[in-house]
């Protein structure tokens, strides 16, 4: 054998084992690679005006996703309450590649034809908290009537005899959001017939300062005197009404949703008088494993979605709704400092001791 036909055979032998060592990698890599890399998912919050989006929801979401799929990709995008911003972010994210959406819609009516395009596309779109319009997959939130009537419970609680003694007045939240028209639905569904409504106002944007504005304008048309309590949609709003309600020399029962830390602390010093807890966690894990679990291509099981909701009228959609808890001076300590939301240190700042220790906050 000449050495140049043993050295032809030598290579030879050595570019089959090669190929050899590359074919085996591949077919022990080839699934769960390919799994992994299709991990690619959109996180589309609306704003950040609310303290939660960016404080609770996106961390919460981001973990859970990366201890269900760890090398997966997340996409985060805030649309800063801009509808046209977030139609842009749907582009983008199907651009990039992502394979399932978590959606927590600015407009749930404009944003219809992006979900729609996202569903042409074979992704997978969750619709967190606000229940979006368009072929969606999942949804999860809170059972958003009720919170309205547990709102609407917690005011009539708090006016007592006062209830007919004069007026309220309504700042329902934004009407671009539909969970705003739950809310509203569902205080009206307890207030109805027991008090009256001086004036009543779908706010903007959940603008604080808009909300400051209607107060303002409600008081002045109406006369402090008569006004006897405020139903709030939520802690935002809430903030600047109780602005103008201080302005005007002015303390009656306040509501709220979202338990923000400024609202729990308004909560201790009498400027607000409840809001209404949807904790934070458990909504964003759950969110978290729909998408890991419509990334990997698996079905929803009936422990993850035991319900459904009706979408676009007659459309049946996989979910998940989670029961709402209110929040008064009594029970700071057994719900949001349990639930983790807050420890005593963050709510009971020097402004607030006394307060606090008159709360049993200590």
């Amino acid at each position: 054998m000449t050495r140049t036909l043993r050295s032809a055979i030598a290579l030879a032998g050595a570019a089959a084992l090669s190929l050899g060592v590359a074919a085996t990698s591949a077919t022990a890599l080839g699934a769960g690679s390919e799994k992994q890399e299709n991990i690619r998912i959109g996180l589309l919050l609306p704003e950040s005006k609310t303290t939660r989006y960016e404080k609770f929801d996106r961390p919460y979401i981001e973990q859970k996703i990366k201890e269900l799929a760890p090398d997966a990709q997340i996409d985060y995008y805030n649309a800063a309450q801009n509808p046209t911003t977030q139609q842009q972010q749907v582009n983008t994210a199907l651009a990039k590649g992502d394979k399932v959406i978590i959606l927590d819609a600015v407009d749930a009516k404009s944003i219809q034809s992006s979900v729609q395009k996202a569903h042409d596309a074979g992704v997978k779109v969750v619709a967190y908290d606000r229940l979006a319009q368009g072929p969606i997959d999942a949804y999860v939130s809170y059972d958003n009537h009720k919170v309205g009537e547990l709102q609407g419970k917690a005011l009539l609680a708090a006016l007592g005899a006062k209830a007919k003694s004069g007026e309220i007045v309504m700042h329902n939240g934004s009407p671009t959001d539909p969970n705003a028209a739950e809310f509203k639905a569902g205080a009206h569904s307890v207030l109805d017939g027991k008090v009256k409504i001086g004036k009543e106002y779908d706010t903007p944007d959940w603008d604080p300062n808009n909300a400051n504005q209607q107060m303002a304008g409600a008081i002045s048309s109406l006369g402090k005197d008569k006004i006897v309590g405020v139903y709030s949609a939520n802690d935002g709003l809430a903030a600047g009404i109780a602005t103008a309600l201080k302005a005007a020399g002015m303390n009656v029962p306040l509501s709220g949703q979202d338990a923000q830390l400024d609202a729990i602390q308004r909560i201790l010093i009498g400027t607000q008088t409840f809001t209404v807890e949807k904790p934070y966690k458990p909504e964003a894990d759950i969110a978290a494993t729909m998408a890991v679990n419509l990334a990997e291509g698996k079905k929803l099981s009936s422990d993850l979605a035991p319900t459904t909701v009706t979408s676009d009228g007659d459309r049946k959609v996989a979910a998940r709704l989670l029961n709402p808890v209110v929040v008064n001076k009594d029970n700071i300590k057994d719900t949001v400092v349990k639930d983790g939301l807050y420890t005593v240190q963050e709510i009971c700042t020097p402004t607030y001791a006394a307060a606090c220790k008159d709360a049993g906050l200590e």
